[in-house]
């Protein structure tokens, strides 16, 4: 597309060629290649004029900011607040990618990667169904991985483009706090909203649970669709006040719209009725742990909304095999009970060991860190649950960053009582002493980075995977 297109009846300033050719948008100077308009943004932590000669060396040919370079050879269009526009030139660029494509947002602290997937498996039974979140972002057949939760807006309407072309019809995401307080998913037209639930997380970023949950309440102020909501959460409330969207609660009490009673866990999976409408169904599925329950809800209340039936979804649910990296068991030759999970969080740890105390035969060991440049509050929380929940806890690395491993485990161990707790900060070594420690009848919980594939040094990032970790040391 040409810039006089793209730009056309916008009161910009321009300096250089009109008739240049744009073939893609980036914000993300990493992502600039031959023929790119690069976003020079400002935002609360950057500034993206800082990074115009490398967007520039990879290729830019046209640059949008609110200054003019009198050294830059490329194309410069000047506009006082490039924020504004990206919403407008995005859906420009990519022929408004939004139409007839039915969107879904999951927020809330912990369960939003499972319920995406549940809900996009669900759906897909109908029509190719799009995903957008921590673990990978789909397109249909593409499979990328996710370097946000959330993208900015900019790839955000780059990959809706990318579902449409390739035939999807609804497309389900993860909506980060982060990307609510910066406005990355402005102007995108939710059908329905999904709230999980809030527990302390991103305090470092947020100051308080207030702010949190207001943020969180954001994608549901203009929502026209449907506001589907944890009504145990005690923070649902705030999400609904400003709603004028058609609610629907989820729960495990019999005032919600939608609800599930008669619970019975064990370590193969579950069984639970469902109620919608008078109506009751048995729900079964290999998925564990009372939270688990909770995602099928969410999701069962969004299939509800695009007309299946409650008979169909729990047909369907059945073959459902889980999400990578949550609660995920890991097969090994020494049969131990090894399970990776992606829980960082305190609220997230405590569910996660709460459900695999209810299963235990034998001891609980549990292996865990805290990333670095992160809420530094949580740490000492996460030993005192792992503390209460486990028999052994080996403290360990997680994604330091530019933080002092040796510091982020002291602070971690602040939260014990006891000495019930070990401090290995090589992650391998750690999860090796945990597998020496254990027999079949215990089980291993290896906690805080469940799907990823590297851990994040100051310096360095090294490809790091906990389950290839175990399957290799087991089968020796």
């Amino acid at each position: 597309m040409r810039l006089k297109q793209l730009f056309k009846d916008i009161d910009v300033i321009w300096k250089g060629s009109k008739e240049t050719d744009i073939t893609s948008l980036t914000a993300n100077s990493k992502n600039a290649a031959p023929g790119s308009l690069f976003f020079a943004r400002r935002g609360k932590t950057g500034d993206g004029h800082r990074f115009i000669t490398e967007a520039v060396s990879a290729g830019a040919v046209a640059i949008l900011s609110d200054t003019f370079d009198p050294f830059l050879s490329v194309t410069q269009v000047i506009h006082p607040d490039v924020n504004s526009l990206e919403s407008l030139l995005a859906k420009r660029f990519y022929h408004d990618p939004t139409q007839n494509l039915s969107i879904f947002g999951v927020t809330g602290t912990s369960g939003k990667t499972t319920t995406t997937f549940l809900i996009k498996y669900l759906l897909e039974q109908q029509a190719p169904a799009g995903l957008i979140g921590t673990v990978s972002w789909m397109t249909g057949k593409k499979v990328l991985p996710a370097s946000h939760t959330t993208p900015e807006l900019l790839t955000l309407m780059h990959l809706f483009h990318e579902m449409k072309e390739e035939g999807c019809k609804t497309a389900i995401m993860e909506v980060s706090s982060h990307a609510l307080d910066q406005g990355r998913v402005k102007d995108v037209p939710f059908a329905a909203a999904v709230f999980t639930n809030l527990s302390q997380d991103h305090l470092d970023y947020h100051h308080t649970m207030e702010e949190y949950a207001e943020v969180k309440s954001r994608l549901f102020t203009e929502l026209k669709g449907y506001a589907i909501v944890n009504g145990d959460d005690p923070w649902s409330k705030v999400m609904t006040q400003n709603c004028s969207a058609k609610i629907i609660r989820y729960g495990l009490h019999p005032e919600f719209e939608l609800f599930a009673s008669n619970l019975e866990l064990s370590p193969q999976g579950m069984t639970f009725e469902v109620c919608w409408q008078q109506e009751i169904v048995k729900f079964r599925t290999i998925l564990i742990g009372r939270f688990n329950v909770y995602n099928i809800l969410a999701a069962t209340a969004l299939a509800l909304t695009q007309d299946m039936t409650l008979q169909d979804i729990a047909k369907k649910l059945e073959y459902f095999s889980g999400v990578p990296g949550r609660l995920e068991r890991v097969i090994n030759p020494k049969n131990l009970q090894v399970f990776v999970d992606y829980s960082h969080k305190p609220d997230a740890l405590k569910n996660v060991l709460q459900t695999l105390t209810e299963l235990k035969r034998g001891r609980i060991i549990t292996v865990f860190g805290c990333g670095g440049d992160r809420d530094i509050q949580k740490r000492p929380q996460m030993a005192s649950i792992s503390e209460n929940f486990s028999d052994i806890t080996i403290v360990t690395n997680d994604n330091p960053r530019s933080e002092d491993p040796a510091e982020i485990a002291r602070q971690i161990t602040e939260g014990f009582q006891k000495k019930t707790y070990l401090i290995e900060l090589d992650r391998k070594q750690a999860i090796l002493q945990a597998l020496k420690l254990a027999n079949p009848e215990d089980i291993i919980l290896i906690a805080g980075k469940g799907h990823e594939t590297y851990q994040i040094f100051a310096h360095q990032t090294l490809i790091f995977d906990d389950r290839e970790i175990v399957k290799e040391a087991c089968s020796r």
